[in-house]
């Protein structure tokens, strides 16, 4: 497995806003700034999925109300798992491009004219990345996970967004590694190794809903050597390839699967008592 960076990347014309977001970011991401649509849209080709993306939602366009480029709608359709955040200001007139990005799937919106301190912006950009756990957390209510195990979960999404292993997951708590196997028994979750494996499963699967993605280029962004790297760590915890886990709906069945996985440990605990 290797090590993934954070990228972040810019493409917005504001030097003043980018900087802003640069020095936001800069101790938790490496920030990139790009020139066009189709750089950008390379560059999140290849991102992993910790990736972040700053836009001008309006870039290369003539403003006067023209609304929202289409190749931020191009963008979003083609890569719907992509985190992206627009920097705009907030006029009374953006109302309606406010509500039309969202409908596109904007994860945050900083306002140039509101968000001017640097902690503002940050919290913009941590509001943002927190949408992979939010998507996971609320997929399934069936299965109440404790607070614990909500805590090992929330520490296990945040490692494998970085490359983390299973010691840098009981690192980030504070434990040895013996210390959070027990936590896991014990919050009814799998065990350490286990739970990171189905971290990167689910955002690869993730990836792999994406249109815009070919399985080796998934494979590539998780960090991995390629689709038969990604295909054995699937067939780890699913008994499907990559290629039919897109067909059945990826992140769909991972997470549904996941949460069985869940329910399974339950039932086998409830059984001990």
């Amino acid at each position: 497995m290797q090590h993934t960076p954070r990228p972040l990347l810019i493409l917005h014309p504001d030097p003043v806003l980018s900087e802003r977001v640069r020095r936001a970011a800069q101790d938790r991401f490496h920030t990139v700034k790009v020139g066009s649509w189709e750089e950008l849209r390379l560059g999140v080709a290849e991102a992993p999925p910790a990736a972040v993306v700053v836009v001008d939602p309006y870039f290369g366009g003539k403003g006067n109300g023209g609304g929202p480029s289409s190749h931020l709608r191009e963008l979003l359709t083609s890569y719907p798992s992509a985190t992206v955040v627009a920097g705009l200001d907030s006029l009374p007139v953006r109302h309606r491009d406010l509500w039309q990005l969202g409908e596109w799937g904007i994860a945050e919106i900083i306002q140039t004219e509101e968000d001017v301190t640097l902690q503002a912006v940050r919290r913009r950009l941590l509001s943002a990345r927190a949408q992979p756990l939010r998507r996971l957390l609320s997929h399934d209510d069936s299965v109440h996970l404790t607070g614990r195990a909500r805590s090992i979960v929330e520490a296990a999404v945040e490692t494998v967004l970085v490359g983390g292993l299973p010691r840098d997951l009981a690192r980030s708590l504070g434990f040895s590694p013996s210390t959070l196997l027990r936590w896991c028994e014990r919050s009814q979750l799998p065990n350490p190794r286990r739970l990171v494996l189905w971290m990167r499963v689910l955002f690869a699967s993730a990836l792999l809903d994406d249109p815009g993605h070919t399985v080796f280029s998934v494979g590539i962004a998780c960090g991995y050597s390629g689709d038969q790297a990604l295909r054995r760590a699937i067939r780890a915890v699913l008994p499907h390839t990559p290629s039919e886990l897109r067909e059945a709906g990826a992140f769909e069945t991972a997470s549904r699967e996941f949460y069985r996985e869940l329910q399974e440990l339950r039932d086998q605990n409830a059984d001990k008592r």
